[in-house]
């Protein structure tokens, strides 16, 4: 339930047990009221605490440059040539 929802069960029950003045016979219209208010209600926190712990969530990021592969270091002359590679995401 969203919060959208939740306060709209909640000025529905408040209507409901506050405004409306009518006799069903069996069913009581300020009970039914109370009882969206209190659904509502249950609601909003429900709502309210999902989204608190969903914030929390700690993200790691990556290293901005990593090396993608070690390359086999050729020898030339004697001569150890090494090479490095840097991998960067587009935009950084």
């Amino acid at each position: 339930m969203g919060i959208g929802s939740s306060i709209f069960l909640i000025a529905l029950g408040a209507i409901l047990a506050f405004a409306v003045d009518a006799n069903l016979g069996w069913l009581s219209l300020n009970t039914v009221g109370w009882v969206l208010m209190l659904a509502g209600l249950v609601g909003l926190i429900m709502t309210a605490y999902f989204w608190n712990t969903r914030r929390r969530t700690a993200v790691v990021a990556a290293p901005q440059d990593r090396v993608v592969r070690e390359r086999v270091v050729p020898v030339q002359d004697d001569r150890v040539v090494q090479e490095y590679r840097e991998v960067r995401r587009p935009g950084v």
